[in-house]
């Protein structure tokens, strides 16, 4: 099977290095939101895919690794990808598109919805948005969101992203 690399495709290995990321995390609307330092290491996998993986300690875990695939699928034209994380048992499942200003990926997801406590509530789901945003080849950010009952999409994360040279 031979494979094109397309724009996205190349727009996926500016990720490619690696990185510091700085951050705070809420780990539930009423619950204070925590600080976070971790590395971490962007990989290639051939021309079309592209590997994070993180190890740290994150906020409300402890020490954790993290490992996120996106790649672009042409057929379906979305970005697609993963995201598993050694402190829990959810495989979120990503779809997302590059937004007109060319930076700006934007995922989406579905996964486990958290209580105002910060812990999971069994059997309830909620919609999530993961938004990579290219500041420069050398910065980026990450902010993620989760959709409440009412609709109102709630920031969740927001890291800072450095290239280490």
């Amino acid at each position: 099977m031979k494979i094109e690399a397309t724009n996205e495709h190349r727009w996926l290995q500016k990720l490619v290095g690696r990185w510091v990321g700085e951050g705070e995390a809420q780990m539930g609307p009423e619950a204070p939101p925590e600080k976070w330092k971790i590395p971490e290491q962007v990989s290639q996998v051939g021309d079309v895919w592209v590997q994070a993986r993180a190890e740290g300690e994150f906020p409300g875990c402890g020490s954790a690794v993290t490992i996120m695939t996106l790649g672009y699928d042409p057929v379906r034209k979305h970005f697609v990808g993963t995201f598993i994380g050694s402190m829990m048992t959810h495989m979120w499942v990503y779809e997302g598109d590059l937004e007109a200003d060319g930076r700006t990926l934007t995922l989406r997801a579905d996964g486990p919805a958290f209580g105002p406590d910060g812990n999971v509530i069994e059997g309830k789901t909620a919609k999530y948005r993961d938004v990579v945003a290219m500041v420069d080849d050398d910065h980026r950010t990450l902010t993620s969101f989760m959709q409440a009952d009412n609709g109102e999409w709630m920031q969740i994360v927001q890291a800072r992203y450095r290239r280490e040279k």
